[in-house]
């Protein structure tokens, strides 16, 4: 009994230890082996947009100008951070704002989830300020 019980110990942790160092171990797959499982190929993440796909969806301003201060330069970096550019892709879309007003819905939104109201000051009613 403790045989097959550390036997199925042993291929669970086997199986474990296989799906979190996949990305390490599916280059090492022979392709006919990743033929019978299609869904091994694909990866949930999504390819990360330049600077030049968020100017021609609108994000840019004068006060936040993607192109004259990373296209005309030639940046080679990836565009905005993904998850922010789709949050204020988002408060465009639903608030019908612009791109400038949109980074401040955001922003005032995460000052607020950490407990600090617009105009930089803690809500909580625990904090100290010392007023000069």
């Amino acid at each position: 009994m403790i045989f097959f019980l550390s036997l199925a110990a042993f291929f669970t942790l086997l199986v474990m230890l296989s799906y979190r160092y996949r990305a390490f171990l599916l280059p090492h797959v022979p392709d006919r082996v990743k033929s019978l499982f299609p869904n091994l190929n694909s990866t949930p993440y999504t390819r990360l947009s330049t600077f030049a796909d968020q100017v021609n969806a609108g994000m840019n301003s004068e006060a936040f100008d993607i192109e004259s201060a990373n296209l005309a330069e030639g940046d080679s970096r990836l565009g905005l951070d993904e998850q922010g550019a789709r949050e204020v892709m988002d408060i465009m879309k639903r608030e019908r704002v612009g791109f400038d007003q949109a980074r401040l819905i955001r922003q005032n939104r995460i000052l607020a989830a950490n407990g600090i109201d617009p105009s930089g000051l803690y809500l909580s009613t625990f904090s100290l300020i010392r007023w000069h």
